[in-house]
Formats: structure tokens, C-alpha cells, sequence
């Protein structure tokens, strides 16, 4: 299924609690990594493999999210020629030129599930699409998730990753006997590592008021619906303080293994004039 390309809804509502540093401010989405927010990081990750029809699942401090990319300077993170005076810029490159992006309010203290109902009529005629949690990072080869959910006539696949914790995992007996103890992440313990493959059927298995990893997946199990993608590769997510830093370590390193767009072979960066054809921007009023 390499080639085709699918709509991306991304969830960019949650209030990021464990992050209290930025998220008074700024939703968790927006908080940044380098010079970028880890949503563009996302972004620009499926938009490398050719997935640019975006859907942003908005919530708490929506505004924030919609300046960004109201007002994005493509000049940040591209190579360009300035002349005239400094009146006249030629970018060398660009972002999001060809991204259409989709933002749709969902509610401040919806769940997932109730963010992926209310865009649902985005998502109309799509046999199957993508979602994220956009708080994680990897350099999964994404056509074969995509191809792992198409040869297991799946409803729902997402990846499944060790957990990066330092914790200790437990086996023990009835009688509370220990068994055995390991360091979490070399625990044969795998997690959902929120980037998923959904197909249109997902939506007669979420009631109103589900959340997404919660009964629907439930059904799907029961009907042997819903695979996990076992990676083994980079990920790694930002849900705390201690995980930010990790990953703002790396980027400062220069060890940056989720920025597929520049390590891969087929990662080219298309030039395009200051007067390219501009993103699409869809803003819709709350509900």
C-alpha cells in the first residue's frame, strides 16, 4: 500500500498535566523540540511518507495552535536567499507548502474517542486513515504498518513498543511469591505507542461517549479485529518533564532518529518560491 495517501487526525486537545512547565501556557502539542513544536516533528513526519492531509483535533488552547500555523515562518527550519535590501526572500526549500490542514474544535475535555466522532464527517468516503496522539516520536518505517494492517483485514492496528521506564516488572505467583524481577523495558511488556491505522469501520464499533482504547478496541479483540504492530526501533514520547528533556538532549546531539525526512534516502526537500501555493487552512467554529 506504499504510495497511497490517506487523511492523518491527530489529537491536539489534551491538557498535558504532567507537563505543568509548558502547559499553562501552550498545549501539550506545541511544546517544542528544537526551534519546532513536537506536533510539526509528527507532522512532518507522515508528511515524509506522503500523508499531508491533516485533521487537528483540537481542545485545550485551540487559539495556540491555530496562530502557529496561521502565522508560520517557513524560513525557521529552511534554507533561503534574502535580496533587495532584504525585501525579497527565495526559500530553498519548505514545510508545509503542500499540507492541507484541517482544524476542528473538539471540545476541552473531550476524550479521544469523542475527538475522532466529532470529525468523523472529515473523514467521509476514507476507507482507511491515520491517527496520533502527537506526544511521541519514531522512525518506524510507516508503509509497513500500513501493509500489516491490510494483509490482517484489521479494523484498528497500532504499534506496540517497550516501555522506556526505568521500572521493575513483577511476576509472582497466587500466593504473592515472586518469580521473577526485570527491568521493565527488557520485560517481555509491550505498550501502545499511539500511532495507529483505522479503517472507516471503527466508527460502528465507538458509541457516543467511548473512548477510543476502551470498549471499541474491546469489541474489536472479541472479533479479532484489532492487530499491534511489535517495533522495536526508536520511540519515544513526551508525556513528562524527564521524557521532554531526553528528547531535547538528542536534538541538541544532533541524534534526532525520528527526523526520517532527512535521514532517509528518499527524503528530498522540494524547492519552492516565497509565493508557492500556501497551505490549506480550514478553521471550523466550535460545536
Amino acid at each position: 500500500m506504499e504510495g497511497v495517501s490517506m487523511k492523518v487526525v491527530l489529537f491536539c486537545g489534551g491538557l498535558g498535566m504532567r507537563l505543568r512547565e509548558f502547559s499553562e501556557s501552550i498545549p501539550k502539542p506545541m511544546v517544542p523540540i528544537g526551534y519546532r513544536p513536537i506536533l510539526w516533528h509528527v507532522m512532518k513526519y507522515y508528511a515524509h511518507f506522503g500523508h499531508k492531509d491533516f485533521i487537528l483535533c483540537l481542545g485545550s488552547k485551540s487559539d495556540v495552535v491555530k496562530d502557529y500555523f496561521l502565522n508560520y515562518n517557513e524560513c525557521v527550519s529552511n534554507d533561503f536567499v534574502l535580496s533587495s535590501g532584504g525585501t525579497q526572500i527565495n526559500l530553498l526549500g519548505s514545510d508545509i507548502h503542500d499540507w492541507k490542514i484541517t482544524f476542528v474544535d473538539t471540545g476541552t475535555s473531550a476524550n479521544i474517542g469523542e475527538r475522532l466522532k466529532a470529525v468523523q464527517p472529515h473523514l467521509a468516503g476514507e476507507k482507511v486513515f491515520l491517527a496520533n496522539y502527537t506526544d511521541g516520536l519514531t522512525d518506524l518505517p510507516l508503509p509497513k504498518l500500513v501493509d500489516y494492517f491490510h494483509e490482517r483485514h484489521a479494523i484498528g492496528a497500532f504499534v506496540a513498543v517497550k516501555p522506556q521506564q526505568s521500572w521493575h516488572a513483577v511476576n509472582m505467583d497466587d500466593q504473592g511469591t515472586v518469580q521473577q524481577v526485570q527491568i521493565i523495558n527488557e520485560a517481555d511488556v509491550w505498550m501502545n505507542g499511539g500511532y495507529f491505522v483505522l479503517g472507516q469501520q471503527i466508527f460502528d464499533y465507538l458509541a457516543d461517549g467511548e473512548d477510543l482504547v476502551g470498549a471499541p478496541f474491546q469489541k474489536l479483540i472479541e472479533r479479532r479485529k484489532l492487530c499491534a504492530f511489535k517495533y522495536e526501533g526508536f520511540w519515544g514520547c513526551m508525556d513528562t518533564f524527564k521524557e521532554k528533556q531526553r528528547l531535547d538532549d538528542m536534538y541538541d546531539r544532533g541524534e534526532t532518529p525520528w527526523e526520517v525526512w532527512k535521514h532517509s534516502p528518499a527524503a528530498v526537500s522540494a524547492p519552492a518560491a516565497l509565493n508557492a501555493p500556501r497551505t490549506r487552512l480550514h478553521l471550523l467554529r466550535p460545536r
